[in-house]
């Protein structure tokens, strides 16, 4: 396992549509470990392959506790992962990202989703989740379409941010 660099806002590969894992092998399974050890390390709760310069539909999510004196849980590996459903209210909720550091906005989502994607083993997952785990989930898949948070927030706020986004591209 190695630690990967986590690509920041301006680099062209956030922006890219990241491509079908045709295979699980010991390439993609080691890509997982380093993405789990890069999440880890980070203290980030989601990380998609573009975010490490892998344009590959592979996301790790590690949600955070639900209390602070509880502990997280394991680290979650989506091969190929799709949102198949949406349902419960759209919410807002504060949302940041390793690859824009220091930025947090309110992004609208829905609440709960049904998704589908493999696990390491190439077994089928279909998940259905709500809340903060959901929210993780749309947000690493975003990352897979090239989109990031900052392109889901209104024209207004985005302006706002523009001067603090500009920096990142100095």
């Amino acid at each position: 396992m190695a630690l990967r660099e986590i690509r920041i806002f301006g680099d062209p590969v956030l922006r890219e549509k990241a491509a079908p894992v045709a295979e699980i092998d010991d390439e993609v399974r080691t890509l997982a470990a380093d993405m789990v050890e890069t999440v880890t390390e980070a203290e980030g709760v989601g990380l998609a392959g573009p975010q490490v310069g892998e344009l590959r539909r592979i996301i790790v999510v590690y949600p955070p506790p639900p209390a602070a004196d509880e502990i997280r849980d394991e680290p979650r590996v989506f091969v190929n992962p799709e949102i198949r459903e949406t349902g419960g209210p759209v919410e807002s909720g504060e949302e940041g990202c390793l690859s824009i550091p220091g930025i947090y906005e309110m992004v609208k989502r829905p609440r709960r989703i049904r998704m589908h994607g493999v696990d390491l083993d190439g077994r089928e997952i279909d998940l259905e989740v709500e809340g903060a785990i959901a929210r993780i989930i749309q947000h690493e898949i975003d990352h897979l379409d090239g989109v990031l948070f900052v392109d889901r927030i209104g024209p207004m706020r985005r302006a706002l941010l523009k001067k603090k986004l500009k920096a990142f591209l100095e």
